[in-house]
């Protein structure tokens, strides 16, 4: 998601984006910081930071709408849990050993429709999944307590994106990027030093 990413940029923060797709990520750095390369960029990183990474946003993820459960097609569903649940889990392994030398944080997205009193219909396997990645941020706080790592979650209604509203329609009440920009800067930042597996509904 740009927008986190250009906020933070704003901040001062240094970025390492991670993506499936090499182009994708390269045009997103090139976007923020004119390098085109992934490698000048991790490069960047490793010359004023030694590699150190203070925050993880795991915002990889995806809006599908399966219909009802005796409909929903079993690729859909596993679509939905590859990208929204299992990309959240590899991240939070791949980064843990990080986290704890630096007694950083992982930031979540959650989905509103995942919370008590969501609203599912249709779209049960993303709200599932999203489910999931809520147990795996109260895991995380939990279990990294001790290293002095936190986790947190925000869990927005619908972003105003250009897919979601393609999606959804423009009657939809959409929270606008910039808005979860500024709540996730602050679940990363050392202003939320005391602030763990929580979940921030934005609507």
């Amino acid at each position: 998601m740009t927008a986190p990413c250009s906020f933070c940029c704003t901040c001062g923060a240094s970025l390492a984006l991670i993506d499936l797709a090499l182009e994708q990520v390269t045009d997103r750095a090139f976007a923020l910081t004119a390098e085109r390369l992934a490698a000048d960029v991790l490069a960047a990183h490793q010359r004023h930071h030694a590699g150190k990474v203070d925050a993880v946003i795991c915002v990889a993820g995806d809006f599908g709408m399966t219909g009802p459960l005796s409909e929903a097609d079993p690729a859909a569903w596993t679509k939905q849990f590859t990208i929204n649940l299992e990309t959240a889990f590899a991240t939070t392994r791949a980064f843990l050993p990080s986290e704890r030398a630096v007694r950083g944080s992982f930031v979540y997205f959650g989905s509103v429709a995942a919370t008590p009193g969501g609203s599912p219909g249709g779209m049960a396997a993303y709200a599932a999944a999203k489910s999931g990645v809520l147990s795996l941020m109260r895991t995380v706080a939990l279990d990294e307590k001790a290293h002095g790592v936190r986790a947190n979650a925000v869990a927005p209604t619908a972003i105003r994106t250009a897919s979601n509203v393609a999606d959804m329609g423009d009657k939809t009440d959409y929270v606008e990027r910039d808005s979860v920009a500024d709540v996730v800067a602050f679940l990363a930042s050392p202003l939320a030093r005391n602030v763990t597996g929580q979940v921030l509904t934005l609507a």
